[in-house]
């Protein structure tokens, strides 16, 4: 059975759209016209219409949060996958993941890992979801996996949540700020412009940087808006096409000043998180080490974790396994030492998650606040310009007319 997508009309004109289970798409068709329903478009809910409709409205980690709550609940009930993918389809404040959720059903109930049909209905699933998706489906701990997940998820929202309010006012002030100027460079200074032409006089120096500024500004801004359009979809598709360009830019991410230190204490996050959770669950170190370092999210780790498991083959031990893999924090090289020494190395790794995550949360508040105080500054530069812009012309326009 596969689930078709529909939008269509009854006999009277109402219009109705939704979903509907089928052999194929005739007796979709057919369904539907037993129902009186005359399908305008009928589609499958997966493959290319599930990932237009992804684009259009993004499977947002909000509803990706409820989703997983609400499978890891039925799951731990008790309730079959299939038939938990079947009961979330109901659910109302699911609705507008429908016809996802629908396709992940799908692909399911065809044989489908639930990591795999999710990665492929959404590209807006992580690396590290997939990666503790994968860790349930291997292990049988699905209902602890996707709780914990839920719980991460839960937890970046609302650090997400809290940084966005505190960016809501500066942002208002700013886009005000602007649109007053644009009116002043585009049309209070040409008036200034002209009416110093009338009389002989000469505009100061500042006020004719501020005229060209502000005739060039839209023109840049168009150009600008359109170079970085083509720039990332030149480099995103090459960063699809080429694996070593995606290492390169991606330790060239760990090198910056604050965006760094953030990246390295989320993957840091993300790796210890998922190397405990196999561990716990009885998964060897050869097999737990490559699939944390692709849950980190980052190509680097990711890569390092690779050649580094190759060496843990050949006897090295795994404190120097974790020294190797240079994007990992430097101090967890030392928690997994002190875990290894006290048998307790999923409780010390779950000890340092909780350090890397106040790390992130603290280095994510710290950029947005420079990031705020850096456009109060620019504002307030910006606004002086304008005033300065508007007073030199009026203050030499006074001296010309004093005897």
């Amino acid at each position: 059975m596969t689930t078709f997508e529909y939008k269509g009309y009854d006999a009277a004109g109402k219009s109705h759209a939704g979903l509907i289970e089928a052999q194929d798409l005739k007796d979709a068709r057919k369904q539907l016209a037993g129902r009186g329903i005359l399908p305008e478009t009928i589609r499958a809910a997966g493959g290319d219409a599930a990932r237009r409709a992804s684009r259009a409205a993004a499977f947002s980690a909000e509803i990706r949060t409820m989703f997983y709550r609400e499978l890891a609940a039925l799951l731990g009930s008790g309730v079959a996958l299939v038939p938990a993918l079947d009961t979330i389809l109901q659910a109302p404040e699911l609705d507008r993941a429908q016809t996802r959720l629908a396709a992940v059903r799908d692909a399911v109930r065809e044989g489908s890992p639930l990591s795999v049909a999710l990665t492929d209905i959404s590209s807006r699933v992580t690396p590290f979801e997939r990666a503790v998706i994968e860790v349930g489906e291997r292990t049988g701990g699905m209902s602890e996996a996707l709780n914990r997940l839920a719980g991460f998820l839960e937890e970046q929202e609302k650090l997400r949540e809290k940084l966005m309010t505190a960016l809501l006012y500066p942002c208002i002030v700013v886009v005000l700020a602007l649109g007053i100027g644009a009116v002043v460079l585009l049309l209070l200074l040409p008036m200034v412009q002209r009416l110093f032409a009338e009389t002989s006089l000469e505009l100061p120096m500042l006020t004719k940087l501020m005229l060209a500024g502000g005739r060039a500004m839209g023109l840049l801004l168009l150009l600008s808006v359109v170079a970085v359009g083509v720039g990332a979809t030149v480099l995103r598709r090459r960063l699809r096409a080429d694996a070593d360009l995606r290492i390169r830019l991606d330790r060239r991410l760990f090198a910056l000043p604050l965006i760094g230190g953030g990246r390295r204490n989320l993957a840091s996050l993300r790796f210890v998180r998922v190397l405990g959770l196999l561990l716990e669950r009885g998964v060897g170190l050869i097999e737990s080490v490559p699939m944390a370092g692709r849950a980190s999210g980052s190509p680097w780790l990711a890569d390092c974790a690779e050649r580094e498991t190759a060496a843990m083959g050949e006897g090295k031990p795994l404190v120097d396994v974790i020294r190797g893999i240079r994007p990992l924090h430097p101090s967890l090289a030392a928690w997994v030492q002190a875990g290894e020494a006290g048998g307790n190395l999923p409780g010390l790794l779950e000890n340092a998650a909780q350090r890397f995550q106040q790390g992130w949360d603290r280095l994510a508040t710290r950029g947005m606040l420079l990031l705020e105080i850096g456009m109060t500054l620019m504002l307030g530069l910006f606004v002086t310009l304008i005033a300065l812009a508007v007073l030199l012309p009026i203050l030499q326009m006074n001296k010309g007319i004093m005897p």
